[in-house]
């Protein structure tokens, strides 16, 4: 059976030592408490097919915590939040933010909930709804997406939900090409380098109109 031991927090400390992000051991402890609580919520929901705690750090916690320093503004809003991923990494290391996590999965969405009683989070607000339908009463300063939908789609189905000069952060696995739009301007693509991961990580970035 998989278990979070000492080894996995000594794996996220070194993680996080080579990205240079500075956290407070309080921080690293809820991230790793995060992961147990996943991992025991996992074998009822299926929430994750990665249940191999190294990978876990690797794929969830460092991968998710890459976009760290360009979250803009103080209220973000991760749509296809799944298990909440990069949501509640990004809202444990940034605690004066306030973090809206979206998905149209309502057992994602009730994971996220009981994960954040668990982990004391305040900053944490789990919504179930579909990107495209959601109406939030306040815009947000910053969009986050992981692994969400073709970049023309999310574009199109995320700007309702931001200010104008906030930020769309998607994450993507490979190359992504410039799109032109009226409602927003490209503002380019980061390398993001996650510690033990091979794999090329882009990070595009535009701000709405």
């Amino acid at each position: 059976m998989s278990v979070i031991n000492e080894s996995h927090r000594a794996q996220l400390e070194q993680g996080l030592l080579a990205m240079g992000v500075a956290l407070p051991g309080q921080s690293v402890e809820q991230l790793m408490n995060f992961l147990r609580v996943l991992l025991k919520w996992n074998k009822v929901y299926n929430l994750s097919a990665i249940t191999d705690p190294e990978q876990m750090v690797r794929l969830h916690l460092l991968d998710s915590l890459s976009v760290l320093p360009y979250l803009f503004g103080e209220r973000s809003i991760d749509v296809g939040t799944g298990a909440g991923l990069p949501g509640i990494p990004l809202a444990i290391a940034r605690p004066d933010m306030s973090f809206t996590l979206l998905d149209s999965n309502s057992k994602k969405t009730r994971f996220i909930q009981q994960a954040s009683v668990e982990l004391g989070l305040h900053n944490v607000l789990p919504v179930h709804d579909r990107v495209e339908s959601y109406q939030p009463e306040q815009k947000f300063d910053t969009v986050t997406a992981r692994a969400f939908t073709a970049l023309p789609d999310m574009l199109t189905k995320t700007r309702h939900l931001l200010r104008p000069g906030g930020k769309l952060l998607a994450m993507k696995s490979k190359e992504v090409d410039e799109l032109e739009r009226d409602d927003f301007q490209f503002n380019g693509v980061q390398s993001l380098s996650i510690p033990g991961l091979d794999a090329t990580r882009s990070l595009v970035i535009y701000t709405a109109k």
